[in-house]
């Protein structure tokens, strides 16, 4: 019997095992980075030991720290999550090696479907290798490791030198292995799973289908279970894909295998030799919890002759701290409060208070809903997004909540271009016109208990706050019976609630406040001050930095006074595993370029300036 489990992974993966280890009556042993001290994986497990640096190659990838650490805190099982090293051959022989139970499927499985060129192979399909024009678009994808990291779509012949580059340089910083592959880009496909679960006993589960088709960067935003609108026959096949794959390899434990779907027909990508994130969804429908059956399998128990009957629908979304008007770009700092609906299972790694840093994936939670039918889930998930308290850095809270109710997902005629064909409307800011005022109104509550409607009556005050990347004055006054403002009747205002009465229907704002950072129900204010700061302008045509992050790369040649064409690629920055593009604004001459290779800059930092050609 296991007693005690080391999680050899982080954030809201490391929290969700924890809390079935916890269920199960076993111990938990955390690790953890400089960077996730004081992480809320950390804190839940019963111990935790540190591993010195901040880089996951220096941290969550060192599989000798990691079962050092499991020894040491006396943990007899480790369970790996999923990426990091969930998907090592050679890390699970040396939990085993170090008569440890490995939480997962035999290092030879893993070997024969981690890389995703192997796998391939033995499922009969071979990748490309000479490419021509003939062949694109293609897609460069890394052959280790998941989650859309060093995975590019090319559609010109000249681009696949540089995107073959990057994809590898991306991989290797995620998976600490740099191999990539070439296969055809089929466009308009579905992306659709199969769970399957094995034990040492010969029995194998297909528990059902899942479909992850909305996806940004090729990495899943929603998914959902069943696959919507598949006939039998193909779900029936694609069943039988998924529990051949694993028996070729005499599969242990839980498992994914991938497909894209097109014309009616199912083309096998990989099979993905862990838990995946999108779990959940498959738990809801069929009742089970996978962390559980992975634990009793490897401790020897033998799975029921067939799984337990599917009921219902789930869907899931992955709230990412990320703007995604803005090429996605990931956003850090203070998560104040992040609170959401009882109705929903929520799954996430961090708590109030704890900061969003740069060195890991900008997933904060996973938001799940389950009901009869497939529309009552994506009622509920939607709506449960719109009351979700988020108090911090930009997330796709609104982009998920639109997409839900986008008429395209509605009708399940999604695919993996979805986000291609409607990210500008999913993304048009839509903020509440009486945030400002409310919260000028809350922000005055308590002055007026001074009395300072005696010095002026008349004089209405005003404040200006930045919503939705516009500025908005407000105007108020303090009157005798309180505060008040033109084309409303103030019912009710103080620090945290003010109430307004707006052509006779009474509405409610709960405010928050956190430095110049003013929230006011979903929507999001920042206080601006009475006189701008002129050091804070800008040349135009300066780039300046999204996120914080380090430099890892200045296209070839740039240099001060190099012509530039609108939309050229200039340099890359690299955070929370991904590398970001920076382009030229537009056709000029760079006059001045501050980075270089191996600088870490902060957010809103200079890196070069492009003037424009007249």
């Amino acid at each position: 019997m296991i007693t005690s489990v080391l999680v050899a992974n982080r954030g809201e993966i490391a929290c969700r095992i924890a809390r079935t280890c916890r269920d199960l009556g076993i111990a938990t042993v955390a690790v953890h980075s400089d960077a996730d001290g004081s992480a809320l994986h950390a804190r839940v497990a019963d111990a935790a030991v540190r591993l010195p640096g901040s880089a996951p190659a220096d941290t969550y990838l060192r599989g000798d720290l990691i079962v050092k650490a499991a020894l040491a805190a006396g943990a007899d099982a480790v369970h790996p999550g999923y990426g990091f090293l969930s998907e090592n051959a050679g890390f699970a022989r040396a939990v085993q090696d170090a008569g440890l139970v490995w939480i997962g499927p035999p290092p030879e499985a893993i070997e024969a479907m981690a890389s995703k060129t192997r796998a391939k192979q033995l499922m009969g399909v071979e990748p490309l290798t000479d490419v021509t024009e003939a062949d694109l678009p293609v897609l460069v994808k890394a052959a280790a490791g998941g989650g859309g990291r060093g995975m590019r779509v090319v559609r010109r012949l000249a681009d696949l030198h540089g995107e073959l580059a990057a994809a590898r340089a991306e991989a290797a910083s995620a998976f600490g292995d740099g191999e990539v592959f070439v296969e055809p880009y089929l466009e308009g496909g579905r992306h659709v799973e199969v769970q399957v679960l094995a034990d040492t006993h010969g029995t194998v589960w297909a528990l059902g289908t899942r479909d992850c088709s909305l996806q940004r960067r090729h990495q899943k935003v929603i998914e959902e279970a069943p696959a919507p609108g598949l006939s039998a026959p193909l779900t029936e096949e694609l069943h039988a894909l998924a529990v051949r794959a694993a028996r070729a390899v005499s599969y242990v434990g839980a498992g994914t295998v991938e497909f894209l779907v097109a014309d009616g027909r199912a083309h096998f990508l990989e099979m993905n030799t862990r838990l995946q994130v999108e779990h959940p969804v498959t738990e809801a429908v069929f009742g089970v919890d996978l962390v559980a059956e992975q634990i009793r399998v490897a401790e020897g128990h033998a799975l029921d002759p067939e799984p337990p009957p599917a009921r219902g629908h789930a869907v899931e979304a992955r709230l990412y701290a990320e703007d995604p008007a803005h090429d996605w770009a990931p956003q850090t700092g203070r998560l104040h409060r992040l609170a959401v609906p009882g109705t929903v299972r929520l799954d996430t790694g961090y708590a109030d208070g704890d900061d969003i840093g740069v060195h890991y994936d900008p997933l904060l939670a996973k938001v799940v809903a389950h009901a009869p039918t497939r529309a009552e889930a994506i009622r509920t998930l939607a709506s449960a997004l719109d009351r979700a308290v988020i108090h911090g850095p930009v997330t796709n809270r609104d982009l998920l909540a639109r997409s839900l109710r986008h008429e395209e997902f509605a009708q399940a005629r999604t695919d993996t271009g979805f986000y291609d064909r409607h990210l500008p409307e999913l993304t048009t800011p839509d903020p509440d016109p009486y945030a400002p005022l409310a919260a000028a109104l809350a922000d005055a509550h308590g002055r007026s208990r001074f009395g300072g409607w005696r010095n002026v009556a008349s004089q209405p005050q005003t404040k200006r706050y930045a919503m939705a990347g516009e500025e908005h004055e407000v105007r108020y006054r303090h009157t005798r019976e309180g505060l008040a403002a033109d084309g409303v009747r103030v019912v009710h205002a103080d620090a945290g609630l003010v109430v307004l009465d707006v052509d006779g229907v009474r509405r409610r704002f709960e405010v928050s406040r956190y430095g110049d950072r003013v929230y006011v129900g979903a929507t999001a204010l920042t206080a601006l001050p009475r006189f701008p700061d002129p050091a804070a302008q800008h040349a135009p045509g300066s780039l300046l930095a999204p996120m914080p992050g380090t430099v890892v790369r200045v296209a070839e040649g740039l240099t001060e006074g190099t012509a530039v064409e609108a939309g050229q690629p200039l340099l890359w920055l690299e955070a929370m595993k991904m590398q970001h593009r920076i382009t030229a604004p537009a056709t000029g001459v760079v006059t001045a370029l501050h980075a270089t290779p191996g600088r870490q800059v902060e957010v809103g930092a200079l890196l070069a300036v492009v003037e424009a050609a007249p």
